[in-house]
């Protein structure tokens, strides 16, 4: 069995920013690519900082108006720093919270999540951009087929992990949710099915109705945990 990773679901082709760019020209690389906000990185390639959308909102919205009245009366007043900033390297945000391809897609989500940010520039070994993922990206597991969904739980579950005889177990998905019914040898291994099927990509749940030949898990069937 395969789990998707960072890897699989990051945008490859990323729009960047240097530290020296105005902030007129990062607000027209965010529009001219669709996207919210942009890697600050050095020559080297190495991201330093994040310059986001909102963060253009708000220093845009720290500047006084033609008349003079204060924009930021009855709000959270922005540092100086961010008051004054004329460049992406002015205004970005750092340090810089980075990825690796390898990570897991639910490893990569708790990152996120713990952090509270909404997306990761992704490097390699040696610190360069190699990509970016973002929440709606480790949502794309969730997108797999229920085709799909189903082949890999009858061969790679059923068939190459646990090894068990074609047909015993019928296995049905319906929008994620995995339906199980059929028969196993030993009452030990639904658990076992259970829950490998629940990792698998996709996958939201798992209903199972399945029986069993031998109960291994009663004391009779395991005379040194019946003296106890």
């Amino acid at each position: 069995m395969s789990h998707r990773t960072v890897a699989d679901v990051m945008t490859r082709n990323v729009a960047t920013t240097g530290p020296e760019a105005s902030l007129k020209t990062v607000a027209l690389n965010l529009d001219h690519n669709g996207v919210s906000a942009l890697p600050v990185v050095d020559t080297c390639h190495h991201p330093i900082g994040i310059v986001s959308e909102a963060d253009l909102l708000r220093r845009q919205a720290g500047l006084p108006d033609t008349e003079g009245r204060d924009p930021l009366h009855g709000t959270a007043s922005m540092d100086r720093a961010s008051m004054d900033a004329r460049t992406a390297g002015d205004l970005m945000s750092t340090p810089v919270l980075t990825a690796r391809p390898e990570w897991g897609i639910v490893e990569t989500a708790r990152f996120l999540h713990e952090r509270g940010v909404k997306r990761l520039p992704v490097v390699d070994q040696t610190g360069i951009l190699v990509g970016i993922v973002s929440r709606t990206d480790l949502l794309r597991p969730m997108l797999r087929r229920d085709d799909a969904i189903r082949d890999e739980i009858v061969d790679d579950v059923l068939g190459r992990t646990l090894r068990m005889t074609p047909g015993g177990v019928s296995v049905t998905v319906r929008d994620g949710v995995v339906s199980l019914s059929g028969q196993v040898e030993d009452r030990s291994t639904i658990p076992v099915v259970e829950r490998l099927c629940q990792s698998v990509d996709g996958v939201v749940s798992v209903d199972q109705a399945l029986g069993y030949a031998i109960d291994d898990l009663s004391p009779a069937a395991d005379p040194d945990r019946a003296a106890h």
